[in-house]
């Protein structure tokens, strides 16, 4: 280690006082959205789903990172839960389902439904190593995020670890209880120089099957509320669609997001936002 370096730099590791950082895998990748939440249950993995679905459906090149190792999603929402990842010289190999490159540690699990029993400093080294060693691409339009609730371990290394043009949307539902959690999390970006590109409430309402029409479950306009209060854009309202919940059960996700303008035509205000961030 330097003399001048308390951390680490490009001699002796990734990033410390004296300025200089390790090259990251991450470098290549032009933008990284973190799908957040400050409250657990509000459906950020079928946010960042969709989220990632569309913006391959829009001609870019995408990945979707499972960053919720005790509780991870993604593989069976994209019914891959009995698939895993190969790997070669240059490192870990993406699964790719619905042209989408996806990556979670339920792909490294040999049992589905074995328990990932981890402490934070491995915790932060997994996060880590699946920057670093996943076989990326050098030629990837957004990396999508889906986190675990609240602002711990995962969201604080991963806001610090990843450089270049990064971004954040905040997953909500509309009652105060899931609002109070996700102002805690608004705080956190904001103290972290991480900026947000809007608010998503999901669960604005049910979609009924036999009429279409919607009815509000919970409260209503709690995440437009929270989007004026903190100055930020409501991207979307997203309802809850019985068909759509049913194709995610059934591991349909990318076709049950095709098969629900309800849902579809509101995950368009979260894709507009990210394609913003590519012009």
């Amino acid at each position: 280690m330097s003399e001048n370096c308390s951390g680490s730099c490009s001699t002796c590791g990734s990033a410390g006082s004296c300025g200089e950082r390790k090259p990251s895998r991450l470098d290549k990748i032009k933008h990284k959205i973190m799908v957040l939440s400050g409250k657990g249950g509000v459906g950020k993995s079928t946010v960042a789903a969709c989220l990632a679905v569309a913006l391959a459906r829009e001609g870019m090149k995408v990945a979707l990172l499972d960053v919720d190792f005790h509780g991870p999603s993604q593989p069976t929402l994209f019914g891959a839960a009995d698939r895993r990842l190969d790997g070669t010289e240059a490192g870990l190999i993406p699964l790719s389902v619905a042209g989408v490159k996806l990556v979670s540690i339920g792909f490294l699990l040999e049992n589905p439904d074995d328990a990932v029993i981890l402490r934070g400093p491995a915790k932060i080294g997994l996060l880590g190593q699946l920057f670093e060693e996943v076989d990326w691409g050098d030629d990837l339009d957004y990396l999508i995020l889906d986190f675990p609730p609240g602002t711990g371990d995962e969201s604080l290394s991963a806001c610090q670890m990843i450089q270049g043009d990064k971004a954040a949307i905040v997953v909500t539902t509309p009652q105060e209880v899931s609002l109070a959690d996700c102002r805690k999390c608004i705080s956190f970006c904001n103290r972290l120089d991480v900026r947000i590109l809007g608010v998503v409430e999901n669960m604005s309402a049910y979609v009924c099957p036999d009429c279409s029409a919607k009815h509000a479950l919970f409260s209503s306009g709690g995440g437009e509320k929270l989007a004026n209060q903190e100055g930020l854009a409501l991207l979307a309202q997203i309802p809850l669609d019985p068909k759509f919940l049913a194709a995610c059960d059934a591991g349909r996700l990318p076709q049950g997001f095709l098969d629900s303008d309800a849902v579809s035509s509101e995950v368009a205000g979260i894709t507009k936002a990210a394609l913003a961030m590519n012009s």
